[in-house]
């Protein structure tokens, strides 16, 4: 699982009212080749992968507990 220290910025999706997708991607044009964003979830976001994959992001899914998911997602991208 990243540690806090690794990560350039995180996102609880727990907190974000309605649809999160749009949040996330915005989250995720911010971070700037080789920063990582901590996802925090209450399900792994599959769909999302596909998404990443598209982008250039890479991603390391970690289930904290059963109503808990930690994605690290991480811009790998050339600069």
């Amino acid at each position: 699982m990243p540690s806090e220290q690794d990560v350039s910025d995180r996102l609880d999706a727990r907190e974000i009212d309605g649809e999160p997708f749009g949040t996330i991607t915005a989250a995720l044009d911010d971070l700037a080749p080789g920063e990582s964003l901590l996802l925090i979830n209450t399900f792994e976001p599959v769909p999302l992968y596909g998404v990443l994959d598209e982008r250039g992001f890479a991603h390391d899914a970690t289930r904290v507990d059963e109503e808990e998911w930690h994605v690290e997602i991480t811009n790998s991208t050339a600069e």
